[in-house]
């Protein structure tokens, strides 16, 4: 449990095609040791059918910097996957974030994008329109290690991600100015350990956990232990 009357917080930031649904059992964890959490849900993982504009990263960045200005607490900013993206772009100036926690997450640089950071072509945005389906084969790619029963029910509420979202450099990136940490998921089959490595080069601080890509519903105890001993450590 922690203490001190000035204990963080944390914000929860999930990533493509899930919403905050994703967390809870974390959370749960989380509360039982004496931590208050915090989410959001992204407008970038939208409705099956939904066409028109699309909400992309800078539309996900300001529901992100919305959620870090409510809470006067200090915050560990904690983002999964693409969610790392609007959290580097969101928590950049912000004084009370203390610390900035990428979980096997894209901690790209100002001008990068998901399209990009791997050597893709930057497209002209105005061009950009529709959704990304959810990955091939999401049971094993994001959830080979997660429980039968838990994993069918995450299947069961995955969305189709903005290709916007994807497409959206970033302009600010908040890892440059803030302490972070990087968790590299060993067992990555979405994210692969050799993809991650540039991204943890970027933070001040590396930890591995022995999982697949969704460590927090295949081992929510052993990401919780690992987010308390950064929390403590940036109080």
């Amino acid at each position: 449990m922690n203490d001190g009357t000035r204990a963080p917080h944390f914000l929860l930031v999930h990533g493509a095609w899930h919403q905050s649904w994703c967390w809870q059992g974390l959370q749960d964890l989380l509360t039982e040791r004496g931590w208050t959490s915090h989410t959001v849900d992204l407008p970038s993982a939208v409705p099956e059918g939904a066409h028109g504009r699309l909400p992309g990263l800078m539309d996900d960045a300001r529901v992100v910097r919305e959620a870090i200005d409510a809470v006067a607490a200090p915050l560990v900013v904690v983002g999964h996957s693409y969610g790392g993206v609007p959290v580097t772009q969101a928590a950049a100036g912000a004084a009370n974030v203390s610390h900035l926690v990428y979980v096997s997450a894209f901690a790209l640089d100002v001008g990068e994008s998901l399209m990009t950071c791997f050597g893709g072509e930057q497209p002209d945005l105005a061009t950009v329109e529709g959704v990304v389906p959810v990955r091939e084969n999401p049971e094993t790619t994001l959830y080979h290690d997660v429980a039968p029963d838990a994993r069918n029910a995450a299947l069961a509420r995955l969305l189709p991600q903005s290709a916007l979202s994807f497409a959206e450099p970033v302009s600010r990136a908040a890892w440059q100015t803030l302490p972070s940490s990087y968790v590299i998921c060993d067992d990555d089959q979405s994210l692969p350990p050799a993809y991650q490595e540039p991204f943890a080069q970027r933070t001040g601080a590396t930890y591995r956990l022995p999982s697949g890509h969704t460590p927090l519903l295949s081992m929510p105890d052993r990401l919780a232990d690992l987010l308390e001993q950064i929390a403590r450590r940036s109080s």
